[in-house]
């Protein structure tokens, strides 16, 4: 995965993590490549349990606001990034369980 990031982000935090229970904090220091501006200092991420879940989660967030990268799969999962109407900054994201 690090080859595939840029030069500059390689020495950034992707993902730290605060666990208790069922709760999960995700905190990163990467920002855009427009840097740090008012609405993308915190960004909140929300893992979803479901495909149901997360279409419908990031269809409430993203009404009023903007896609930055729409729903997409990948090799784990689905992903998908918006600033809701209050320009917060979400990364939303379902884990596909290996069969």
């Amino acid at each position: 995965m690090e080859n595939e990031m840029p030069v500059g982000a390689k020495q950034k935090i992707l993902h730290a993590s605060l666990k208790k229970a069922s709760l999960v904090l995700l905190g990163s220091d990467m920002a855009g490549p427009e840097g740090i501006v008012k609405g993308n200092t915190i960004s909140l991420s929300l893992n979803c349990n479901s495909e149901n879940e997360i279409k419908a989660f990031f269809s409430n967030l993203s009404a009023g606001g903007q896609i930055v990268h729409p729903l997409h799969e990948f090799f784990a999962g689905t992903m998908g990034t918006l600033t809701d109407k209050f320009e917060r900054d979400w990364l939303l994201y379902y884990e596909k369980k290996m069969k």
